[in-house]
């Protein structure tokens, strides 16, 4: 197929989210909350174990009074706070005010990092006359983390589920996506690591490619040898 234009998800695809124990360390430094080692190392235990990170592990069990939000949580901004914050609190965290404080640092651009062949697979399909989306299951807006790090200027548009009512993998999102790119399916690639979510895209008829949700450090190559761009490899 000759590719007019690719969909790339977010977290685990173009981004990652700081491991469980970062955004612990900095949010308890932002707070001015000081625990010792042995709290430290149970509350971050405990905090993953909940999924409480957004981007980061799932959580091992929902609580029956968060199944509601947990399933719809991409979809409002409010649904998405909910279900997250709701999964920290299951950990007695020293302090009542962490909560909301630990929602807030994983929204924030220091807390994300590219994946190391993101910029470059970017430049080259826009160099080539790609035309680029993002399409995320997310509950707030992160036009600002691809700013601060510099790749917004790469985009061409963002469909965010939160701001749409409608979370992958239905087809409805990757239409809006399409559309906003003036592309059929047909011609279009979804990038993505969620075979679930992402593989929704097939439905409507573009093609799907995946890489796989790892550390920065583990994948380094991960985008680049997608084949999207001839040459990049």
């Amino acid at each position: 197929m000759q590719i007019k234009g690719v969909l790339f998800d977010f977290s685990g695809t173009l981004f990652r989210i700081e491991s469980v124990r970062s955004w612990l360390r900095a949010v308890l430094a932002e707070q001015g909350v000081t625990v010792g080692g042995a709290d430290f190392e149970r509350y971050t235990g405990e905090l993953e174990a909940a999924g409480a990170l957004p981007g980061g592990p799932l959580p091992r069990q929902v609580p029956a009074r968060l199944s509601a939000a947990w399933a719809t949580r991409d979809e409002s901004a409010e649904l998405h706070r909910e279900a997250y914050t709701g999964l920290a609190r299951q950990v007695a965290l020293p302090d009542p005010g962490l909560y909301d404080a630990l929602y807030e640092r994983h929204r924030t651009p220091a807390a994300w990092q590219s994946y190391p062949d993101a910029a470059e697979v970017l430049g080259a399909l826009r160099d080539s006359g790609v035309r680029i989306g993002v399409v995320s299951n997310i509950g707030w807006d992160l036009r600002p983390v691809f700013r601060a790090h510099g790749l917004d200027p790469l985009i061409d548009d963002y469909v965010l589920s939160y701001e749409h009512g409608v979370q992958k993998p239905d087809t409805r999102i990757f239409h809006t996506a399409c559309t906003n790119l003036g592309l059929d399916p047909a011609d279009v690639v979804m990038v993505g690591d969620d075979r679930n979510a992402d593989g929704g895209a097939a439905a409507l008829g573009c093609d799907v490619r995946f890489v796989h949700h790892l550390p920065v450090s583990e994948r380094p190559d991960g985008l680049r040898t997608l084949g999207l761009v001839p040459g990049v490899a």
